[in-house]
Parts: C-alpha cells; structure tokens; sequence
C-alpha cells in the first residue's frame, strides 16, 4: 500500500510540474523576479534614507548640545571674572556634564555615517545589478518571442505542407476519375457506333440503313436535276421525268 501512494504521489507530481510547464511563460516569471529585485531596491533606499535622516538628527543634538557648551563656558568665565567662583564652578560641572553627551553622540554619529556609507554601496550595487538583469531580461524576452514567432511559422508551414499533400492526393484521385470515366464514354461510344449495343433512342443505323439512305438521297437529287432541267426547256417536268429515265434504259447491241 506504502508503495502505491508513493507511485500516485510521483504520478501527481509529474503530471502537475507538466502542467505548470505548460503554463508558464518565462518572460512573465522574468518581470516577476524584476519586480522582486525593484522591490528589494527600493527597501535598500529607504534604509539608506533613514540612516541619513538619524543622522542629520544627531548632527543637529550634537550642534545644540555645542552651542550649550560653549555658552557654559563663557558662563563660567564671565563669573569666574566677578570673583563668582561657585557659580564657575557649576557653569563647568555643566560643561562637562554635556561634554559627555557630545562625546556619546559623537560616537554615535561616527556608527551611522558608516552604517550609511555601506548601505549606500550597496545599494549602488543593488542597482548595478538590477540594471544588468533588466537589460538581460529584455534580451531573453526578445529572444524568446522571436524563438516562439519562429516556432509558430514552421509549424504554419507544416500544417500546410500537410494540407498540400492531403490535395495532391485528391487531386491525384480526381485526374485518375476523371480519366476511367473519359475511356468508358469513349469505349460506349465505339461500341454503339459498331452497333454492339442498342440505341434506346432509335437514332443508331446499320451498314446497309445507312447504304439505302445514302442510294435515296442520291436519287432525290436526280429528279430534282431533271426538274429543274425541262423547266428551262421549256417542258414539264413529268416529261423532263420521263424523257431522263428513257435515256437511262440500255440501247440495244445493233451490232448483233
């Protein structure tokens, strides 16, 4: 059973990293992984800008907290000058009270500029590098889409040169039809003209039908001739009729 899951789990698998296959396209996953690094890009910047922006508020403690040293200081002198000497004394206890701040926010100033400075190379990193990926991207974008046109044209070409065949073949077909048909009409044709088949329509002679016809479309010309004749001498055309048919008749052999 143990083995079995295992098998349909493989099973699913395969056929579920197929499909994903199918359906992904690679110039989406590269926008995607951009996006991703744009997004990293633009963190990288705000935290180079909030080091900066503590920085500057550091600065501006440290300038105030100067400003209230050097004031003591010139307290302290001023009372000191006017035999003041408890009030100097307090004036420098003071100073040197936010001398120590100074120095703290000194240091402090010190971490953060340096903390600044490495964000701030790395972040020109960052973008050198999202730089190079987006030109990458777009060549790999290119070069895949001209890749999927290409792949598009062969296989236009070959469902055509398929298409192409399948009517090369029919074409073949048809000619072969057309002359099977051609050499039957042809054959029919011979054998109603030798009289082996009967013309349903009746309009089909023999030798001898047609040999009459031709005798009596012969002699139909005769008598017409004849006619036409004695109607220019002048006779009838009985008589032209007559006259025609006794000079046919044989002369008798006076010889004898």
């Amino acid at each position: 059973m143990s083995g079995v899951m295992k098998r349909m789990g493989m099973i699913f698998r395969a056929k579920a990293n197929k499909a994903l296959d199918r359906a992904e396209d690679p110039r989406e996953t590269l926008d995607y992984s951009y996006q991703k690094q744009l997004e990293l890009l633009q963190k990288v910047r705000r935290g180079v800008a909030d080091v900066a922006t503590s920085r500057k508020r550091l600065e501006l403690q440290l300038g105030q907290l100067q400003g209230q040293s050097a004031k003591l200081e010139d307290q302290g002198r001023k009372a000191l000058a006017l035999g003041r000497e408890d009030l100097a004394r307090e004036a420098l206890s003071r100073r040197a009270a936010l001398q120590q701040q100074v120095t703290d926010l000194e240091t402090q100033h010190q971490t953060l500029q340096g903390e600044e400075e490495k964000l701030t190379l790395a972040a020109q990193r960052l973008q050198a590098k999202v730089d190079a990926f987006r030109t990458k991207k777009e060549t790999i974008k290119a070069t895949y889409t001209a890749a999927q046109a290409q792949t598009r044209i062969g296989e236009a070409f070959s469902g055509i040169s398929e298409e192409m065949g399948d009517v090369g073949m029919a074409i073949q077909r048809a000619e072969d039809k057309t002359a099977q048909l051609q050499a039957r009409a042809g054959a029919l044709d011979e054998l109603m003209a030798s009289g082996a088949l009967d013309d349903p329509s009746g309009m089909a002679k023999d030798d001898l039908a047609a040999e009459l016809d031709r005798i009596s479309g012969g002699s139909d010309v005769e008598l017409e001739l004849q006619r036409m004749k004695a109607e220019l001498a002048g006779g009838t055309p009985q008589q032209a009729i007559e006259g025609g048919q006794k000079q046919e008749q044989p002369r008798p052999n006076m010889d004898k």
